[in-house]
């Protein structure tokens, strides 16, 4: 079998560059390096149309050193110039991603997103596909004091207008101001100039302080809030990106995009999630950016962020640059038969759940992606749970971010959907969408709410799972998916206080053939484990698993045996763990043992299905490359296997299920906003080609 793969080149993309484009939105000019990479250096590298906006000026306290250096002490104060070098980081790391040159000159000229508010347009000359849009609004200037003067401040009408801060040099000549609603509709009109299959964010909704700072305490009742381990701007840039998109894809415009929304901050809180070799390339993108090499870029501002330097990989930014993770991490688990064993596919795109449907069951090629799910009444969080209950039809799960309009207090609820039957064309229809709350009431604390995991008991019971605002686990159970109970707590472990956070975004669930639920969490030091002491009732968390930390979302298995296996990627190796306990059907009080595949690269959680039929068990995984592309492998148990031949470059995680003929099938969300599939040739062999799922889309409603 193939060896996983090696290098910074993009590998096989999933269309043509024509068919595709990224749109990636930042508040300062390091922000992707640190938080998106390598995802955006694989867009880069694609030939498709890569946009990166910087909505500040990244002006900080105007002073291009590091805060404890002999320099920074004697050098006046120069923010329009701090500004500009930070500009010119960007653009030299961007150029090394691009071209290998960090050096590779760039085209500079104004554009206007709204009438009369000009921002910079950059584009790289020797690869024009790679642009960058400078706003140049005013930053925060610290990460958590509530300042008045900034993004947050214009989110929660602490000011009226939010000035710019043009660079030195800069082609927008006149500074000016913008209202919330200007920079909703510049971003809006951001969307709709480059028309993206992919758009990246920061995290919206981020991990909360252990702690309340005094500076927040004391600020005035409109800045008051909660305190965050992440960056102010980072947040609020994402705010106001998840405004522009709801208000954008209301009016019904645009191609199919997905979403991801990367974590900040919080990563220096949370296991490394990348490998070496990934770890490195950021450090040299880093280097670029802080202007390590003091190349002469003909700017007397400065050709980089010499607070950065080259000093990527230590101090604060160290974990940031070792970790890449999402704030949805998704599951396997949006793949699924309908009644009749056609498979069919669930995503969300432009917020909304579109779905593709095989037209025979067992066979290419599907049909989609349809909107057979009606509005969930706003836009959902990037990914969507499917889980088929006992009598054959269909449920969705799902998160929905309410903004802070008309009225409404900003908050995060789950909501679920169910199939009410098939139409005539073949695909499933759904009812009106329900909300199930959050654990938390509080709408500030209910923003924290994880992405669900879901699992269902023999007797149609399902159970839904989430990580709280404390960083608890939170279960609520329905019997048929309705009839829903009230929110249960899993504990955690006894003694002092766990450590903030205790559980990581990530978690899994799963029932056994005897009934009872397992729930596998990441945290920073190691693995937990709930299972119930007898069929349906609550989890209990068993002893200490001894499992190394965790670097991804933790994918829960059958094991085969009546028991349930853990699949991860190895904190900062990207290796794939396959752990089970060293015990008869998953007993509580057993050691877990751990078995490891050869490292494919990449990073995120791995997907992992059981096969069943005609006396065979079989192991099927899915993981990310280093090229950003699926790559899969199955046996019949955990020991070593190779990787198969990899596919497409994907986004989110791939899913998969067993067709109608027993044999393992995968899917996964192409960078051009296409489902993408693979079937096995026969139960058990290796995969066969990766193809567009819908030759057509005859009856889309897309």
């Amino acid at each position: 079998m193939d060896s996983p793969s090696t290098g910074t080149t993009t590998g096989k993309p999933a269309s043509d560059s024509a068919n595709q484009a990224y749109l990636h939105v930042i508040a300062h000019a390091d922000d992707s390096i640190y938080f998106m990479n390598p995802d955006l250096e694989q867009s880069i590298r694609s030939g498709a149309l890569s946009v990166t906006v910087c909505m500040t000026s990244g002006e900080s306290d105007g002073r291009n050193a590091p805060g404890k250096s002999p320099q920074f002490k004697s050098m006046r104060t120069d923010r329009p110039g701090f500004a500009r070098a930070r500009i010119n980081g960007l653009r030299a790391a961007n150029a090394l991603m691009a071209t290998g040159d960090d050096n590779s000159p760039w085209s500079v000229e104004p554009v206007e997103l709204l009438p009369g508010f000009r921002s910079e347009l950059h584009y790289l000359q020797a690869a024009p596909h790679v642009q960058l849009i400078y706003m140049g609004l005013c930053e925060a200037r610290y990460v958590s004091v509530p300042r008045p003067v900034s993004m947050r401040g214009l989110w929660l009408g602490a000011i009226k207008e939010l000035p710019t801060l043009p660079g030195t040099g800069s082609p927008v000549r006149m500074p000016r101001a913008y209202t919330r609603d200007q920079i909703i509709d510049a971003l809006a009109a951001t969307i709709a100039r480059v028309n993206p299959t992919v758009i990246r964010t920061l995290d919206p909704t981020p991990m909360h302080a252990p702690r309340e700072t005094v500076a927040m305490m004391s600020a005035p009742t409109i800045l008051r809030g909660l305190s965050y381990l992440d960056h102010q701007d980072h947040t609020s840039s994402a705010q106001f990106m998840q405004a522009a998109m709801e208000r954008y894809w209301g009016g019904g415009r645009g191609r199919p995009a997905s979403v991801s929304n990367y974590i900040g901050y919080p990563t220096n809180y949370t296991p490394p999630s990348l490998d070496a070799a990934a770890t490195r390339r950021n450090s040299q993108l880093l280097n670029a950016y802080g202007w390590a090499d003091h190349r002469d870029c003909g700017d007397a501002a400065g050709c980089g962020d010499l607070k950065v330097g080259p000093n990527g990989l230590k101090g604060g930014g160290a974990g940031w640059a070792r970790g890449t993770r999402t704030r949805t991490p998704g599951t396997a688990r949006w793949l699924a038969p309908l009644k009749d064993g056609r498979l069919a596919a669930f995503a969300v795109l432009n917020g909304s759940v579109r779905c593709w449907v095989e037209r025979e069951a067992g066979k290419g090629p599907w049909a989609g992606p349809f909107d057979a799910v009606g509005s969930a009444g706003g836009p959902l969080d990037p990914q969507v749970e499917v889980v088929r209950l006992p009598d054959g039809t269909l449920q969705l799960f799902g998160t929905r971010t309410v903004l802070p309009f008309k009225g409404q207090k900003h908050h995060k609820e789950l909501v679920c959907v169910s199939q009410t039957g098939v139409g005539a064309d073949g695909v499933p229809k759904f009812g009106a969408w329900t909300s199930l709350g959050a654990p938390d009431a509080a709408p500030e604390k209910s923003l924290e709410t994880g992405y669900p995991a879901t699992a269902v008991a023999p007797d149609g019971t399902v159970h839904v799972l989430v990580r709280n605002w404390a960083g608890d686990i939170a279960m609520r159970s329905g019997k048929g998916g309705k009839a829903w109970q009230p929110w249960q707590l899993l504990d955690h472990p006894e003694g002092k206080p766990p450590p903030h956070p205790l559980v990581v975004e990530g978690i899994d669930a799963l029932v056994d053939p005897s009934g009872r639920i397992h729930v596998a969490a990441p945290t920073a030091k190691t693995v937990l484990h709930w299972v119930s002491p007898a069929p349906g009732e609550l989890p209990k968390l068993s002893t200490p698993t001894g499992l190394p930390p965790s670097g991804s979302a933790v994918s829960l298995v059958a094991d085969g045996k009546g028991g349930a296996l853990a699949v991860y990627r190895g904190a900062g190796t990207a290796q794939v763990t396959v752990a089970s306990p060293n015990g008869s059907s998953g007993a509580a009080e057993a050691a877990w043992k751990v078995a490891r595949r050869t490292p494919a690269g990449g990073y995120g959680r791995v997907s992992a299905y059981r096969l069943n039929g005609g006396g065979a068990s079989l192991l099927v995984i899915a993981a990310r490359d280093d090229q950003g592309r699926v790559v899969p492998a199955s046996d019949g148990s955990a020991r070593q296997t190779a990787w198969e031949t990899p596919g497409v470059q994907f986004v989110g995680i791939p899913g998969v299920a067993q067709d109608s003929s027993g044999r393992g099938v995968l899917v996964v969300l192409g960078t051009d906003g296409q489902l993408y599939t693979a079937r096995q040739t026969r139960p058990g062999a290796r995969f066969g080609e990766w193809g567009a799922a819908a030759q057509e889309s005859a009856g889309s409603r897309v």
